[in-house]
């Protein structure tokens, strides 16, 4: 069953506005599925007992106090779910592939959840950790389960593909903003794979690594503790992952009648441009990171590719622009 075509979407404003009362909001994504909804739920409910650990638990683990880890993972854990759920809820004709990336990526985040937080209880970390068979265990499963939920955002990217969505533009940002959280997702790969930047991890006795060039635990940004002092692959995996929550917020915006004069395809290409550039960022990011350069602390050669990446993206949005206006203004007539 395709959504039939109309000239605006009912995006926001219809299906999941609620006009500053969170309860229509709530109904729809119990709608569409009532596990993954709990897990969103459930998840606002550990970030303030992660909240309270840090107040009471002074514990420090991997340079970092114990119970950080868990709470930036709820909030993580939390916006997915209800992100994931919205984007689900465009998704018609297979309730029962919508039910299967709902549960699975449901108990993909409780496991996770489960593990991180037994990990802390226990005074150790669980990423990477292979100190000790059980360590090891519950690190690979861990991977498992978040390799589980890597493929059910790969599915619900392929149904979107397939859906006929109401407006091309909003329609063509939630589908970058898919595939483009998949590629943030997989930079994770890069931190468990003996690539050669990952080696010094590998030799001594972990699963892989966050920083490189260092060990983990070392100087870090304030509560997110990316690297100051070395690469960390963190930087381009949590930008990677927003792109699911941007490029379709930057659709829904695109589609709003002040940017009519724009015309479809040039609401296209703005579209495209900010998947593309958001894309290249990441890769940058990456890029950086490999070779051992902090975020903050970007040479001349990343800052060049930053450079480049942006005057790319501003030029293609002035010609947007200059192209609308010319269509806009009316043609002189002869005298």
């Amino acid at each position: 069953m395709n959504i039939p075509f109309s000239p605006r979407p009912p995006l926001l404003s219809q299906r999941w506005s609620s006009r500053g009362n969170p309860r229509p909001l709530l109904r729809r994504a119990w709608a569409t599925d009532r596990l993954l909804t709990l897990v969103g739920l459930a998840m606002l409910v550990t970030l303030a007992g992660t909240l309270v650990g840090l107040v009471v638990d002074h514990r420090v683990i991997t340079g970092v106090p114990a119970w950080l880890k868990p709470a930036k993972f709820a909030i993580s854990i939390s916006i997915y779910s209800f992100t994931f759920l919205w984007l689900l809820g465009y998704i018609q004709g297979h309730p029962r592939l919508v039910r299967l990336a709902a549960v699975v990526t449901a108990i993909g985040f409780v496991a996770e959840m489960v593990v991180i937080a037994g990990q802390v209880l226990r005074g150790t970390t669980s990423h990477f950790n292979l100190a000790t068979p059980l360590d090891g265990f519950l690190f690979e499963r861990m991977r498992d389960f978040i390799i589980a939920v890597f493929l059910m955002n790969l599915l619900a990217g392929i149904l979107l593909l397939r859906q006929r969505l109401t407006d091309p533009v909003f329609a063509t940002a939630l589908r970058l903003g898919l595939f483009i959280s998949l590629i943030g997702m997989g930079v994770a790969i890069l931190m468990v794979v003996p690539i050669p930047a990952q080696r010094p991890a590998f030799d001594a006795g972990f699963g892989g690594a966050h920083t490189i060039g260092l060990p983990d635990g070392g100087p870090g940004l304030p509560v997110v503790g990316w690297s100051t002092a070395g690469g960390d692959l963190r930087a381009p995996h949590f930008v990677g992952l927003h792109a699911l929550q941007i490029m379709p917020l930057l659709g829904w915006l695109l589609s709003r009648r002040r940017f009519d004069a724009l015309g479809v395809r040039g609401r296209l290409a703005l579209v495209w441009t900010a998947g593309l550039t958001y894309l290249g960022l990441i890769l940058i990011l990456t890029w950086q990171a490999l070779r051992g350069q902090p975020l903050i602390h970007p040479d001349p050669t990343t800052l060049t590719a930053l450079v480049l990446l942006a005057a790319a993206a501003a030029l293609v949005v002035l010609a947007v622009i200059i192209r609308s206006q010319r269509r806009a203004s009316p043609i002189p007539s002869a005298v």
